[in-house]
């Protein structure tokens, strides 16, 4: 059954896809290029996107096993959404309980805090393969208007770095991913 596109679920299994063909288009050499991120290569694009929900989802009591994203890192992916989709189209009504993040059932959480990320990384993804992604106007200019009121907890936060200068005739994405401390002219 296809999740409703505008669920978690739905939400997740878009954003999935799209990560997961940028994944498989990169070639084995590929996993050791650099990426948008500083000191990230390919593969720690990946490695984040896989390890960090995992840790993050123990406060919903859900253990999920490690994966060697170093060994195969398209099958740890592959694995990886196929566990976070389970969780996302059957929550059960669990909770994840984060002393940053509070109280919230499991599939908001994964939404709030996972699914976006995964957006977002896969331009970095894109940019470290030699692609150039296009993560959609819209979305981008409602995302980095919906950041800026918060830009001193997301910069206090160390996950941003500094904004990087682009001129107001940027578009939308070259605006938000240099809100987001990345250069939109980087190139491997």
């Amino acid at each position: 059954m296809t999740p409703d596109p505008s669920s978690p679920a739905g939400r997740h299994a878009r954003e999935a896809a799209r990560f997961t063909g940028i994944v498989e288009s990169a070639s084995d050499g590929d996993w050791t290029r650099p990426s948008p991120v500083a000191e990230w290569t390919a593969l720690d694009v990946v490695r984040h996107l896989v390890d960090w929900p995992r840790d993050f989802l123990k406060g919903a009591g859900i253990e999920l096993a490690r994966l060697d994203v170093e060994a195969d890192p398209r099958a740890a992916w592959k694995q990886h959404v196929t566990d976070i989709q389970a969780i996302l189209d059957a929550p059960t009504g669990r909770v994840l309980s984060n002393p940053h993040t509070g109280e919230k059932p499991v599939d908001e959480a994964i939404d709030q805090f996972y699914t976006g990320d995964i957006w977002l990384h896969s331009w970095d993804l894109a940019k470290a393969l030699g692609r150039e992604p296009d993560l959609g106007r819209e979305r981008c200019a409602e995302a980095l208007a919906a950041m800026r009121p918060m830009e001193r907890i997301l910069r206090d936060s160390g996950q941003f770095g500094p904004a990087v200068p682009v001129g107001d005739d940027a578009s939308p994405q070259d605006q938000l991913v240099a809100f987001l401390g990345r250069d939109p002219a980087w190139r491997p």
